[in-house]
C-alpha cells in the first residue's frame, strides 16, 4: 500500500485542483455554485491526475528515463517496488474510475435539461485520460516531442477553469480566459521546473522537453514570464469588471478582489531564487513553493471575488 501511495503522487494532487477550486468560485462570484458538483469535481480531477502519475511512472520506467540520474523520489517501476504488469493494470482501473466518477459528475451537472453538453463534456472527459495517458506512453508520447507545456496550459488551465465554472453555470464568457490563462501558466511553471531539474537526465534518454530545448539559462527567463504573467492577467481580468468593483482605500470590502497580490512577493522571492540558481539538481528545492503559489493564487484570487 504505502508504495501505491508514493506511486500515486499525492503531493500533485494541490496543483490539479488549483483550476476546479477557482472555477467553482468564479461560480459563486456569479451566484451558482453547488457543493455536490464542486465535490464530484475535485474526485473527478483527482483520479485524472493519479491516472496521469501511474501513466507517467510507467512511461519513463519503461523507457528508462527513470534512472540512477534523475533527480527527485525514486519512482515506483524504476526501483521495482511495482511491477510493469501490476502497474499496467492499475493504469486500466484508473481509467475505468476516472470515466465513471465523470460521468456522474456530467449526469449530475447537465441531465435532463442539457443533454447536447452532457455529451460534447463526455467527450472533453476521454480527451482528458487520453491526454493522461499519451503524456509518456505510447511509440511518440507529446512529453517527449517538448509539447508538454502546452498541453498542460490547455487542460490544467482553460479545460479545468473554464470547464469547471460551465459545470456550475452553463454559459462561458470570454473574459475568463484570463484567470484560467493564469492558472495554466502557474502550472507550466511548476512542469518547467521539474524540466529544468531532470535536464541532463532528459538529455540522455533523448526526452526532448521544452526546456531542453531551450537550453537551462532561457528555461530560466521562461520561468520568469510564467511566474509573472498570471498576475497580469488577473489585474485586466479585474479592470475589464472595473465597475462591479468600486475601489476605495478606506473600504477592505472593495479590495479584496485585489487578495492575490499578497502573494506578488513571496512569489519574487522563489523566482530570484530560480534564476540565479546554477545546479539544475538544486531547483528541486522550489518546486513544492511554486505549487503551493499555484494553490494560494487561485484561492485568493477566487475569494476575493466571491466572498
Amino acid at each position: 500500500m504505502k508504495n501505491w501511495i508514493e506511486a500515486a503522487r499525492l503531493r500533485t494532487l494541490p496543483l490539479s485542483l488549483c483550476g476546479i477550486i477557482l472555477g467553482g468560485l468564479l461560480a459563486k462570484w456569479k451566484g451558482n455554485f453547488d457543493g455536490i458538483i464542486f465535490g464530484l469535481s475535485c474526485l473527478t480531477t483527482i483520479l485524472f491526475q493519479i491516472l496521469s502519475n501511474f501513466a507517467n511512472d510507467y512511461g519513463d520506467g519503461t523507457k528508462g528515463t527513470d534512472n540512477e540520474l534523475r533527480v527527485g523520489p525514486v519512482r515506483a517501476i524504476q526501483s521495482g517496488a511495482i511491477t510493469q504488469q501490476s502497474m499496467f493494470r492499475a493504469i486500466l482501473i484508473t481509467v475505468f474510475l476516472s470515466l465513471l466518477s465523470s460521468i456522474v459528475l456530467l449526469w449530475y451537472a447537465f441531465i435532463p435539461n442539457y443533454k447536447s453538453e452532457f455529451f460534447i463534456f463526455i467527450g472533453l472527459g476521454i480527451a482528458c485520460v487520453l491526454a493522461a495517458i499519451f503524456y509518456t506512453m505510447g511509440k511518440k508520447p507529446y512529453g517527449y516531442m517538448g509539447l508538454g507545456d502546452f498541453f498542460v496550459f490547455i487542460f490544467f488551465g482553460w479545460v479545468s477553469v473554464l470547464g469547471s465554472e460551465f459545470l456550475y453555470t452553463k454559459s462561458f464568457t470570454w473574459d475568463n480566459l484570463l484567470p484560467a490563462s493564469a492558472i495554466g501558466l502557474f502550472s507550466v511553471a511548476v512542469l518547467n521546473l521539474n524540466n529544468m531539474r531532470d535536464i541532463e537526465s532528459d538529455r540522455i534518454s533523448h526526452k526532448k522537453t521544452l526546456a531542453l530545448r531551450l537550453g537551462f539559462q532561457n528555461a530560466k527567463y521562461y520561468q520568469m514570464v510564467l511566474m509573472n504573467l498570471p498576475f497580469i492577467l488577473c489585474l485586466i481580468f479585474l479592470l475589464i469588471h472595473q465597475k462591479e468593483f468600486v475601489i476605495k482605500l478606506d473600504s477592505w470590502s472593495s479590495l479584496k478582489p485585489f487578495l492575490f497580490f499578497i502573494l506578488f512577493i513571496p512569489n519574487t522571492i522563489v523566482r530570484r531564487k530560480i534564476l540565479y540558481t546554477q545546479n539544475p539538481k538544486d531547483l528541486d528545492l522550489y518546486l513544492k513553493p511554486t505549487a503551493l503559489l499555484a494553490l494560494c493564487f487561485s484561492v485568493f484570487f477566487g475569494m476575493g471575488l466571491s466572498l
